[in-house]
Parts: structure tokens; sequence; C-alpha cells
């Protein structure tokens, strides 16, 4: 496979970029070798700048369900960038989509978009925060929201204990209000509740964890969480950015039957293009600006042309039965990778719902983040480069999800774990 051209724009780039990327996995530092620059996409396939031709498993992080230049989508686009690209002012279009949203996702009242997941990660912790008069949150350890201040923080000294700046420009004052636990760890909840309940502004989580690989909660987990928030007067905030209208239409909350107080989606609703959006209780949400106290802003915000790509996009997914049917079609792939591995003598399990998926390399599937980094991640990485060969791309990180499209076909997906035989044999005599 060339990528000679890949190569040199690397090069180029850093020369100019900070690192050589606008995001830090794309530069793929943790599984080796140089990033694939890419410059066009059709249904579930990448092409790169010295045209090779990828099966795609990452999907632009999740808006791709529908594939890659969805016809729909591409035709809302251009449609509405032959009006107006922004306007910083209301549309009838903003209606529209979020008539939609709240239907596909009833514990969602009211919502008020914004420009991607960070920012509505963000707004929802202000807004919890300006709600409730707390100060305190809770997080956890894998759980990815966004490089927001409050959020980039990693645990303290032991269980239920204060955290520390994951990150340098993040101040120990602030740092020190956010607490950090264990996923799936309903014990170490409830001691975190005993000791600073009172001060709880809310509990935000990735209700199943995308950035730690792919990992589905104990419902124990999510239904003591449920009832700590409710009993404490805390805010329990959903983030849904990758898993809304992902897993499931209505995300997590739908296969869970349990209902956050707000919910932050993103990617998705956009189509592809940059878009954010919370939103959950009525009673909370008319706290923020201007019918509240709690500011939040942005002058592209609902921006036309991202709400067009969005809309055509939620409009297909009105068959529940989607992601049924993509999780069978993934079902059937994964299983197929794991005959390969065990043939070989490789540990390795995976977990799938809806159109997204994780593997790992263990015998058996890891329940938080500390059991994701006991797995074997450099054999994830030689995996990786390895199916890159085989034109398959695959994320980057052994710490992200992967995803599945309706353009993927079950001979695409059987053809690559066909080519994938070969890979297991590689890896089990390095």
């Amino acid at each position: 496979m060339k990528t000679k051209n890949s190569k040199e724009l690397f090069k180029k780039s850093k020369e100019h970029i900070a690192g050589g990327v606008n995001s830090p996995v794309r530069a793929f530092k943790s599984v080796g070798g140089t990033p694939i620059f890419f410059k066009k996409s059709r249904g579930c396939y990448l092409y790169d700048e010295d045209g090779n031709k990828y099966l795609d498993f990452v999907g632009s992080w999740g808006p791709m369900v529908l594939g890659h230049s969805n016809k729909a989508i591409v035709n809302a686009i251009k449609k509405q960038a032959s009006k107006a690209i922004s306007f910083g002012a209301p549309t009838k279009n903003e209606l529209e989509i979020a008539k939609i949203i709240k239907s596909y996702i009833p514990s969602i009242e009211k919502l008020r978009m914004v420009n991607s997941g960070t920012e509505a990660t963000m707004s929802c912790i202000r807004l919890a925060r300006g709600t409730t008069g707390r100060k305190k949150i809770i997080k956890f350890i894998g759980c990815y929201h966004g490089h927001v201040d409050s959020l980039l923080v990693k645990a303290g000294s032991g269980a239920a204990t204060l955290g520390v700046p994951d990150s340098p420009g993040i101040p120990d004052e602030l740092s020190k209000l956010t607490i950090t636990l264990e996923y799936n760890n309903a014990s170490e909840l409830k001691k975190a509740f005993t000791k600073f309940g009172e001060d709880i502004a809310a509990v935000i989580v990735e209700p199943i964890a995308g950035n730690m690989g792919f990992i589905e909660p104990d419902e124990n987990f999510l239904k003591t969480l449920r009832s700590l928030c409710t009993k404490n007067k805390s805010i329990l905030i959903f983030d849904e950015v990758m898993t809304g209208f992902r897993v499931a239409r209505g995300g997590v909350q739908e296969l869970f039957n349990i209902e956050p107080d707000l919910t932050a989606l993103g990617k998705i609703v956009g189509g592809g293009l940059p878009v954010g959006v919370y939103g959950g209780k009525a009673k909370i949400m008319n706290n923020i600006s201007p019918d509240g106290p709690v500011y939040q802003a942005g002058t592209l915000s609902g921006n036309p042309v991202a709400v067009s790509a969005g809309t055509a996009l939620l409009k297909q997914l009105k068959n529940k039965k989607m992601f049924i049917e993509l999780e069978k079609k993934g079902e059937i792939f994964l299983k197929g990778l794991k005959e390969e591995a065990e043939k070989n003598g490789i540990p390795f399990c995976y977990n799938i719902r809806g159109g997204m998926f994780g593997f790992f390399f263990s015998n058996k599937l890891p329940k938080n983040f500390q059991e994701v980094s006991d797995t074997n991640i450099s054999m994830f990485n030689k995996f990786f480069r390895l199916m890159l060969e085989q034109n398959v791309y695959l994320p980057p990180s052994a710490f992200e999800s992967c995803f599945l499209s309706t353009e993927h076909t079950q001979e695409q997906l059987m053809k690559t774990v066909k080519l994938s035989s070969n890979v297991f044999k590689n890896l089990n005599n390095g």
C-alpha cells in the first residue's frame, strides 16, 4: 500500500498545524505510523491522497450512520447553501429539527442548539450549577465529555476523592470541584453521595461509554445513578454525543428506559457538519437566557446549513428497526472476527449495540477504564496497522469505539473477516 503522499502531507502539516493534526487521536501516536490523509468518501468507503480505498469503521466518529455522502443530506446542504450560509438569527429549520429530536428522545422537553459536543456538555454543567446553586460535579474515569476544563480531570488519590487536572492549563481550584469515580461502580457512587451529596450539582456520564472502547453499564449502575440524583436533588446528565441516534434511535435512554434530567447530543445531529445540542426538562431549560439567568450564546448556533443536513439525516431514522438490523449485521461480523482470533489462540471479546461496537484482546469484556487498560493494547495497535495494510480503516486507538453504517453490506463485512485471518496469524506469530 502506497502512503507517500500522506507522509509528505503530514510532514508539511507539522510545520503549520499544531501536532500536524486538528485533533490528537488523528496523529496515530498510540498505534504508530503516519496518519492517512483522506480526500473523498462514498458509502462505507474512504479514499486517500495516494489513491487507496478503505472500508471505513470510524464513520467520522459517529454521524455517518447512513454512510458517507448520503444523497439526501448532500442535496439538503446544496439547497440551503444556495439560499444562505448563515444568518446569526432564528430560522424555521431550527424549529423543525427541534421537533424531530424531541419526538425521538422524550426526556428532552426543550433544547438549545450549539456548535459541538464539547459546547453541549459545557453548557449542561453550567446550567446544572446555575439551577442547583451547587458547585461540585461527579464524572467517571474513562468517560470523555470534550475538552471542558471541569471535565478534563483524572482520579484523585482514592475512591470518592476530588480530582486533579488532567492537562496543563486547568486550575487546581476548578478541578477540585470535580469528583472522579470508577465507571460501573455503584458502591463507590453511593459513598460519594454520602460524603458530598448536598454539594453535588450534577453527575455527568456516558451511559454507554464510547471513549474507553465500548463499555456497557451494569443496569444497576444506571438505576443507582438515577435514584441517587433524584434523592439528592442533583441533576443527571447523559452525554449521548456518541450514542444518541446510534445505539438506538432514542439513544441509551431508550435501551435502558432511564431518563436523565439533561442530555448532550452532537455529531449525528449535524449530519456530519459541526453541531451540538443540549436539552431536557423544561423547568431546567427555562433557566437558560433569555428566559433565565444562566447565560449561553453562539453566533453560529442553529447554523442553517448544519441544521438542514441534520434534519435530512434524522428524517431517515424514522424506522427503529434500522438499528436492530445494524446490530444483527454487526454481530455476525464480530462473531467471525472472534472465530478467526480463537483459531490462533488469541483472546478476543466484543460488544455491540445498534451501529456502534467495540472489541478487546481479552478473555472477558472490561467494565471500566482500568480493565480496558489491562487488555492487550499492544496487540490492538499491531492489529490496527495490519488491518490498515488490508485497506480496513479502524479507529486509531484501543480506547475508541467503532461504527457501522447502513451502507456496510454483509458481503463486505465477511470479506473483512476473511482478510483478518492472515492478520490474526501474524499477530500470533509476532
